[in-house]
């Protein structure tokens, strides 16, 4: 099953997308128009629900912490978190939500 999300656009937001089941936050109008950021944050909502929705959080938030405790930088954590790596691997690929594996962010491409 694939979800589209429903897309919200939100000012406060501090960066230009983001996935919290089962919405897409923008930024701005124009980032909603992206293909790639919407199909990377598709890919989370996808993660998300691989994970039941809230160990997601749980998981991303453990590994974003462990990164940070071993001496990353901010954005340095961030993509080395393995749910990003995944969708920035796969955000220009508008077909990979269609053959991707369950659970392909455990294998490291």
């Amino acid at each position: 099953m694939r979800i589209k999300g429903i897309n919200v656009i939100t000012a406060w937001l501090p960066v230009a997308g983001m996935a919290l089941f089962p919405f897409i936050l923008f930024k701005r109008k124009d980032f909603s128009l992206s293909p790639s950021l919407i199909n990377h944050e598709r890919i989370h909502l996808q993660q998300q629900l691989e994970l039941l929705i809230f160990p997601f959080y749980i998981w991303y938030l453990t590994e974003y912490l462990f990164f940070r405790m071993t001496g990353k930088k901010h954005q340095q954590a961030y993509r080395s978190i393995s749910f990003e790596k995944e969708a920035y691997q796969n955000e220009n690929d508008m077909n990979y939500l269609k053959t991707r594996k369950r659970w392909a962010y455990l294998r490291p491409s």
